[in-house]
């Protein structure tokens, strides 16, 4: 199917229907089809003159992310406790666009970075602050992703493991800090950053598999905590988790793979969080990114059954982040008619290498080679290179 195809089609028959019985979420969703079968229109007529449309405002998206690295406009001051996460968010998003910062600026990066970690280990939002998983995830990923072995050398990895410790419970859960909340999210941070500086030990992580399971919701996706909704960024994480600990087969993988394959939008092709919610950009990753992980472990319960392809249409979720997610000035957003910001433009550009970049080496990339981003790595969202290079550093050094 072409893309032109797709979106004659997507005018048609797909349209959500309320079927006589209107709700505010119906009316929401309407409006959101509106603007999305607008800027599809726009492409069509777009698409007679310009046979590479749809383009990546790859020049764009780097000036506006190098801009955002060292001056943010206010509207993020309600960020200042999440300041590794906006180290994190620009630098993954230039990686996958292939930009490198020079020397100079990495190293100040790195510098700032290592002024976020506490002495008690783990990485707080910002100098001074209390550590906690969240922030400590972003830092670990950002000094990956910088990539030197200044970068790497910042991270202390006796404290982390102390601090790894000090947020842990009995029932295998993770505080997000010393008494602060359980859930999903904390055992995924704890055991990506346990791998990826080659801190893991088993002990560690005794019972956590077992709670992850409990947070399988009938539906099929994970929630943050047993008993709550299914939502991608916590099916994510509860997946990512198994699959860190190598017991991803413990969970329903068919029921999980139902749940996220029935999260993209039949109209406007990219992926909601929850069932009856609105189209978003960032779950390009948050459920897109679940596909190369289902896919290994179907594989690895039958390699003759599995497509080469992941198994949700990797067209339909480029085309939406292409056509409805860019900003003219460079970022990417939500959804038509949202503001661009640093957070849905690293989640987005996941989620199109993640559909750009199959399991089996082949490449289904909209609108040209010139729209290929960088390869991510589907556990930890960083590159494939990041991850090798900090593979090669930690895993030189002995476990803890």
């Amino acid at each position: 199917m072409t893309t032109n195809a797709r979106c004659i089609e997507a005018l048609g028959c797909e349209r959500f229907d309320e079927e006589n019985c209107s709700t505010k979420t119906s009316e929401e969703q309407i409006k959101v089809e509106e603007s999305v079968e607008e800027l599809f229109q726009l492409f069509s007529k777009k698409l007679t003159i310009d046979i590479n449309a749809p383009s990546l405002y790859r020049g764009k998206h780097v000036s506006y992310l190098k801009k955002c690295l060292f001056y943010l406009p206010n509207s993020y001051e309600c960020l200042d406790a999440s300041r590794p996460w906006l180290c994190y968010w620009i630098l993954h998003s230039l990686e996958l666009l292939e930009e490198t910062l020079d020397a100079e600026d990495r190293s100040k990066i790195a510098l700032f970075i290592g002024r976020c970690q506490s002495p008690d280990g783990g990485f707080g939002g910002g100098p001074g602050q209390h550590p906690h998983l969240a922030p400590t995830y972003a830092a670990v990923n950002a000094l990956c992703t910088l990539g030197t072995e200044e970068a790497f050398s910042i991270i202390n990895r006796e404290t982390l493991q102390k601090f790894l410790w000090s947020v842990r419970c009995a029932n295998g859960s993770f505080q997000m800090h010393v008494g602060g909340e359980e859930d999903i999210r904390g055992v995924y941070c704890a055991l990506s950053v346990a791998r990826l500086t080659n801190i893991y030990c088993d002990k560690l992580f005794e019972n956590s598999a077992k709670w992850i399971i409990s947070c399988q919701t009938y539906e099929g996706g994970f929630a943050g905590c047993p008993g709550l909704e299914a939502h991608g960024g916590y099916a994510f994480c509860g997946l990512a988790a198994l699959c860190l600990l190598g017991k991803e087969h413990l969970c329903d993988i068919r029921g999980l793979l139902r749940w996220v394959a029935h999260r993209q939008m039949r109209f406007e092709g990219g992926f909601q969080g929850r069932t009856n919610k609105l189209v978003d950009g960032c779950y390009s990753f948050w459920q897109g990114g679940a596909f190369p992980l289902l896919h290994k472990a179907l594989a690895d319960e039958d390699s003759t059954c599995v497509s080469t392809n992941w198994l949700f249409h990797q067209e339909a979720l480029q085309e939406y982040i292409l056509i409805c997610c860019q900003n003219s000035l460079g970022g990417l957003l939500d959804k038509p008619g949202k503001p661009r910001d640093i957070y849905h433009t690293c989640y987005t550009l996941s989620g199109l290498s993640v559909a750009q970049h199959c399991f089996a080496g082949q490449e289904k990339i909209v609108g040209g080679l010139q729209n290929e981003l960088a390869r991510v790595h589907p556990l930890y969202n960083i590159s494939q290179e990041a991850y090798i290079n900090a593979s090669k550093f930690f895993y030189n050094l002995p476990p803890l």
